[in-house]
């Protein structure tokens, strides 16, 4: 039989994987994100099909919940920082989301178990996901025995009692932060992902990596008093004008047009094109794929942009001239989506780092400054690590060598928490560096 694949999950994304360990390690404090609130039309549109579809494409028949307190276990081999990076998440969601969740007593069964266990063990059963999400299981052991039989299926769950979640040992800081925040709200809140969302971790696009004030209304309207467990889409939906009007009333004025589910061919072309397989050739091929069928359905919003910056993506090394055009594009549509401004960060990053290969220091240097005080914001500690990176590289091809080392040297506490080890670090200093020797050549 095939492996099975994961309900909930959290997808790789390939920018995400090298990176550093030398110095202190940098880290984040947490807490509130600036955010600018959309129409409560949308946000119930968005709630609906975050609580009644699933990533599969399925239907989920009923809202399932925990009821009372929640609470919360760490087990197997945990990382160090993992009990910090927990608590913070705790204590976001009693602050913002109005979750009662805490740490389980030592000893005593708990709501959500967080398993950790070797990479190499999770990728024999889930190939595809970086961490995932399953009901009704309290350990790996039981989630082996049972995972080719009903028990697993979400949609049949009701209310939830105990769900675990699994997440590799051996990850980076980051990529560990980025699994608590996506998999515990998932574990007690909604279970899809929708591309749609420029303004959500609900969204397998990785732009997001920690919860947003969008993720933290969406598990204040899914714990509210009004809703139950069991309740289908009808039975909510009638409660959400109401309950958006007390939770958001920021919200309250005429939206604009609600955007549909995207299709499963093309969530198909989003895993080809930024999954860990697949030649460029592939990749790209992908990419171009999601652009026809973003404009095929006449989307104009975080999709077709997402489609846009992954086709320049692909076409930066071998096509930087279109790349760039391509690049722009996106750049123009998410500019004119509110919250997206981590979107814009991302593609920022790409033109810096054409900009260094071209010789195009200056333009180099503008982009990296635009971006990262954006990245800082948004959490994000590897691209923030390679923004400085490659701003790093272009003020030595234009003499400002000093400047250069002292801009290197602060880069390396973020890497080290971006992507944990010495041997993925010195693989992205050296790509990066050829991409200024590169410039700098030419």
């Amino acid at each position: 039989m095939p492996a099975p694949t994961a309900q909930v999950s959290k997808s790789y994304s390939e920018d995400n994987t090298s990176g550093i360990a030398f110095g202190a390690m940098q880290d984040f404090g947490g807490g509130p994100r600036p955010y600018k609130s959309r129409p409560n039309a949308e946000i119930a549109r968005d709630f609906l099909d975050l609580e009644f579809r699933m990533e599969s494409g399925r239907a989920n028949p009923n809202l399932s919940r925990f009821e009372g307190p929640i609470s919360v276990k760490l087990q197997g081999a945990v990382p160090a920082t993992a009990p910090a990076e927990m608590g913070r998440v705790l204590n976001r969601l009693r602050n913002e989301a109005g979750l009662e969740v805490s740490f389980a007593a030592p000893g005593a069964s708990a709501s959500v178990t967080i398993e950790f266990l070797p990479r190499t063990e999770m990728r024999r059963v889930v190939p595809m996901a970086a961490c995932f999400t399953v009901p009704r299981v309290q350990s790996w052991a039981e989630y082996q025995a049972e995972r080719r039989g009903p028990k697993l299926d979400w949609t049949t769950v009701t209310r939830r009692d105990h769900v675990s979640i699994f997440i590799p040992s051996d990850a980076a800081p980051q990529e560990l932060r980025d699994c608590l925040n996506e998999e515990t709200a998932q574990s007690m809140g909604p279970l899809n992902d929708l591309y749609r969302l420029p303004d959500s971790i609900f969204n397998d696009d990785n732009f997001n990596s920690v919860l947003t004030n969008f993720d933290m209304l969406i598990l204040r309207l899914h714990y509210a008093p009004e809703l139950r467990s069991g309740m289908n889409e009808a039975e909510v939906a009638k409660y959400l004008p109401a309950l958006l009007d007390r939770y958001n009333p920021a919200g309250a004025y005429a939206g604009k047009h609600i955007g549909d589910i995207a299709p499963r061919v093309w969530i198909a072309q989003v895993e080809a094109a930024f999954g860990p397989r697949g030649t460029a050739n592939q990749r790209l091929s992908a990419a171009d794929q999601m652009v026809s069928i973003a404009m095929a359905q006449g989307w104009r919003d975080n999709r077709l942009a997402f489609s846009l910056y992954a086709k320049g993506r692909s076409l930066a090394t071998s096509q930087p001239a279109t790349a760039v055009q391509v690049l722009r594009q996106a750049a123009q549509i998410y500019r004119s989506l509110p919250n997206a401004q981590v979107h814009l960060a991302h593609v920022d990053m790409q033109l810096a780092a054409i900009a260094l290969t071209s010789g195009q220091n200056a333009t180099a240097i503008a982009f990296a400054d635009r971006a990262i005080p954006v990245v800082q914001a948004a959490e994000n500690a590897s691209l923030l690590a390679t923004l400085m990176l490659i701003k790093a590289e272009a003020l030595e091809n234009t003499g400002e060598v000093a400047q250069a080392r002292a801009l290197r040297l602060d880069s390396l506490g973020w890497a080290r928490y971006g992507f944990g080890s010495d041997q993925q670090v010195r693989a992205r200093m050296a790509e990066i560096a050829s991409l200024g020797a590169r410039g700098a050549r030419g």
